[in-house]
């Protein structure tokens, strides 16, 4: 049952005060849901609400709905229900601060523009980035949604004017987002959508776009890794950490990681690390020195930055790469840095995904789709397996946050949308 044929049953009929009704798709023409029996022909289908003899008519920009009742019914029940047909739940908060700031609110769905497809959201997933926009540190980039979330999965229910025919009503679909994914309803440029592999339910799916592409972007657009090179993974049990594990076996080079607990680094062996150390009781840089036998790591995928620098560069390999992606440990660096790189004639790479322009992300889609999401399907080898730490409800969001704040997940928190089932696809 789709959700006009299910707002006409339980928003309208079930209460009685309608007899029949129809919703009529204002650019189509056509009737989406209504009551069995019921037709509508085009002369009876009013353009402005008005109520004549027994016949109500209600419109918003995308819907008609019309509806008949009876002497001593109530038929401005329509009113009410209709204008559900264009809003959905979203993630919000009025100011920055804590978690406690954040609830679900009723606000506008959005209207596929040119080359954008609408998907009705079953589940997203929470990065780094939301906790930070939740605080005031890091805004949407300009001309994207400020709704929390920047991946998604779910189905295709709409396609704006100009899309080239890639996608269809019903296609089940993961999208990488700028903004938007915790609600029930984002647009999505075409081009950075990606078919989900059929073993693979929706929650599974929501926890691939940003972390396994952020990873992929990382390791082959700025760090250009080449198979039996050794790749340092700081936060190695985090979502993009245990997407980077699994994409340096792909390439063929060794995975080294460093995380919290050993707990976490049992996970990290799990999706299969070479190596794994405990930063908090052991020195990574020494340990990584003693495993490669004095070389050093060719790349660093560092989400850290300030606080780990000088053991960063101690066990990078000469002409070594450092990719900083993310500051957790602080921006501010203390000591001579450009005298300790120029002597390994190493570099230092910087790289945010969100920022970048729609023509990148999407040829960054593209390359993800063909050669790495084939991987993900059952009986392939290397098989590629997303990890899900937690599922929490969309009411939950504040809880989901304090979860991530804490440091507990290994690997993605899901956040389910309202009507979704868990697990299913």
């Amino acid at each position: 049952m789709n959700q006009l044929q299910a707002l006409l049953n339980d928003s309208l009929t079930r209460t009685k005060h309608v007899e029949n009704a129809a919703i009529i798709n204002i650019k189509e023409r056509q009737v989406c849901a209504s009551t069995f029996g019921f037709n509508v022909r085009d002369q009876r289908v009013s353009w402005e609400a008005e109520l004549d003899g027994g016949l109500i008519g209600v419109k918003t920009k995308t819907f008609i709905l019309v509806a008949t009742y009876k002497a001593g019914m109530y038929p401005s029940v329509c009113v009410e229900a209709v204008e559900k047909l264009d809003k959905m739940l979203a993630v919000y908060f009025d100011c920055p601060g804590g978690p406690e700031n954040l609830y679900v609110k009723n606000v506008m769905k959005p209207n596929p523009g040119e080359g954008e497809v609408l998907v009705k959201v079953s589940a997203s997933a929470l990065n780094r980035a939301d906790l930070l926009q939740r605080r005031g540190k890091y805004l949407p980039p300009e001309g994207a949604s400020d709704i929390l979330g920047l991946e998604a999965a779910g189905n295709v229910v709409g396609l704006g004017p100009g899309c080239r025919g890639q996608w269809k009503i019903g296609d089940a679909v993961m999208a990488l987002l700028s903004g938007g994914g915790q609600a029930e309803y984002v647009t999505v440029p075409e081009g950075c959508l990606m078919p989900i592999p059929e073993d693979l339910t929706f929650t599974q799916a929501a926890a691939i776009p940003e972390a396994w592409i952020t990873a992929f972007q990382l390791l082959h657009f700025v760090g250009k890794v080449q198979e039996g090179e050794r790749v340092l993974i700081h936060a190695g049990a985090s979502g993009v950490g245990i997407a980077a594990i699994q994409l340096v076996r792909l390439a063929k080079a060794i995975p080294i990681v460093t995380a919290g607990t050993e707990v976490k680094l049992k996970a990290t062996e799990k999706a299969g690390a070479a190596v794994g150390f405990n930063y908090r009781n052991e020195n990574f840089s020494e340990k990584v020195l003693a495993f490669t036998q004095g070389s050093g790591v060719d790349i660093i995928l560092d989400p850290v930055g300030g606080s780990y620098w000088e053991k960063n560069i101690k066990c990078l390999s000469t002409d070594g790469r450092w990719i900083i992606y993310g500051l957790l440990g602080g921006g501010e660096v203390r000591g001579d840095l450009l005298s300790s790189l120029l002597s390994k004639r190493a570099t230092i790479h910087t790289s945010l995904l969100r920022s970048r322009d729609k023509k990148y992300k999407e040829q960054l889609v593209k390359d993800f789709t063909e050669k790495v999401l084939p991987y993900f399907s059952r009986g392939t080898s290397p098989h590629l397996k997303p990890v899900v730490h937690s599922v929490y409800r969309l009411d939950d969001i504040a809880e989901a946050h304090r979860t991530m704040e804490k440091n507990k997940n290994i690997g993605k928190i899901v956040i389910q949308m309202p009507d979704s089932v868990p697990g299913t696809q």
